[in-house]
């Protein structure tokens, strides 16, 4: 019974953390459908055909979930044929011990030079919009 438990409970956590996810990137493409078609309002547009955004990584956008997501917000409105291009920018950080600049290996959050977890992020943090195309 206690084995069985445990997997209803790892199941159940999985679920939970699939169904965060894609609420994540739901709500980050929601937001961005809205600016898209308030750019292609205020521009005059009678289409969108391009949409350009970059994520730092630290943002935790899955592309393909993200692209799924933004279609179906932007179903049915003169943006619904655009193409979505997705940058992700990696992680950069700075040591606020030595000053070194350097780009982590996987999660490991020490400066490569003198050993300090005394950092700053300066890159891989951002989303933004690079640029919305439409005639």
């Amino acid at each position: 019974m206690e084995r069985e438990s445990s997997i209803f409970t790892r199941a159940f956590n999985f679920r939970v953390s699939v169904k965060q996810i894609i609420m994540h990137e739901l709500k980050v493409a929601r937001d961005l459908a809205v600016i898209v078609l308030e750019v292609a309002s205020r521009e005059k547009l009678s289409s969108v055909t391009a949409v350009n955004i970059t994520f730092g990584k630290m943002i935790q956008i899955v592309p393909d979930i993200f692209d799924f997501a933004f279609r179906e917000c932007i179903r049915g409105t003169l943006a619904a044929d655009a193409s979505l291009n997705i940058e992700v920018l990696s992680v950069k950080t700075k040591c606020l011990e030595c000053l070194e600049e350097f780009v982590p290996e996987g999660f490991c959050f020490r400066c490569m030079k003198c050993g300090s977890e005394n950092l700053e992020i300066i890159q891989g943090k951002e989303i933004f919009v690079k640029s919305i195309e439409g005639e």
